[in-house]
């Protein structure tokens, strides 16, 4: 009942999922920084989540940490699992799980390893359009790795139920807001377009989010745009990085700050509110 990809790019560990399934974000995935990331389906098991992440804290590779948790379990062959470690990744499809259903694992210590699985899928197209992608995303920054991946297996066929849930996951030691270590935490609960809607999300995530980018010096003509664009709003001041963080303050911008100029992705949010 549902399709995602488990994977690193060395740093980050993230899942990505999508299914005809209220709120899958809220059972599909784990992730720990610094350890890896967990896809349990078909039936999730919770308790996967937890021990397969505490298996990789100890040592264990992907591989052994799929082979310990079903081997444990008496309904292993109703289950999925995608894995995702520092050194590789693995994957799993119970005998039992509904058709159309299997996986693929693979990758590189240079290029990122990766799990790709699901089930009650129209067909193995699904998994292969999800790993081509994901190949094809090379250098690419994890998440926006990851959601190319599920949008590509959305685009293939995907559950063959519908659509209603996605989510992306993603983790990093010292990254997210205030060093959380969560870089992205975006749910779909409910929506006809699921996976096309987090991409949307994921767009807000990196505009709120994001660091300074294609920053321009706030003099000659731009200041007095700037300027003039600010007091259309109501922010008047002599000083319009005084003014911009103001306005920023009250639009979410605020990492986006710089004392060096403006960012570009500011801008255009300033000029798209004063057009």
């Amino acid at each position: 009942m549902t399709f995602s990809i488990v994977a690193t790019d060395g740093a980050a560990y993230g899942i990505a999922v999508a299914s005809k399934f209220l709120a899958v974000g809220s059972v599909v995935p784990a992730a720990e920084p610094g350890v890896g990331a967990v896809a349990t389906q078909s039936y999730a098991k919770w308790s996967y989540r937890a021990d397969c992440l505490a298996l990789l804290r100890a040592g264990a590779t992907a591989p052994e940490a799929v082979e310990r948790v079903t081997t444990a379990d008496q309904l292993r062959a109703q289950r999925q699992l995608g894995v995702v470690g520092p050194a590789g990744a693995a994957t799993f499809t119970g005998t039992e799980c509904h058709p159309w259903a299997g996986g693929r694992s693979g990758g590189s210590a240079h290029d990122g390893w990766y799990a790709a699985q699901g089930n009650i899928l129209t067909g193995p197209e699904v998994v292969e359009a999800m790993v081509a992608a994901w190949e094809a995303g090379s250098g690419h920054p994890l998440p926006r790795r990851l959601l190319a991946a599920l949008l590509a297996g959305d685009a293939a066929g995907g559950d063959r139920r519908g659509r209603q849930g996605a989510a992306l996951y993603v983790v990093q030691k010292g990254a997210g807001y205030d060093d959380s270590g969560v870089l992205v935490d975006l749910r779909v609960d409910d929506h006809p377009d699921a996976a096309t809607e987090l991409a949307r999300l994921l767009d807000l995530n990196d505009l709120y989010f994001g660091s300074p980018e294609d920053v321009q010096p706030l003099e000659g003509a731009l200041v007095e745009e700037v300027r003039d664009r600010l007091a259309r709003l109501g922010h008047r001041a002599d000083d319009v990085q005084a003014a911009l963080a103001d306005w920023a303050g009250i639009e979410n911008y605020e990492l986006r700050l710089t004392p060096d100029g403006i960012d570009a992705k500011v801008l255009a949010a300033l000029r798209a509110a004063t057009s």
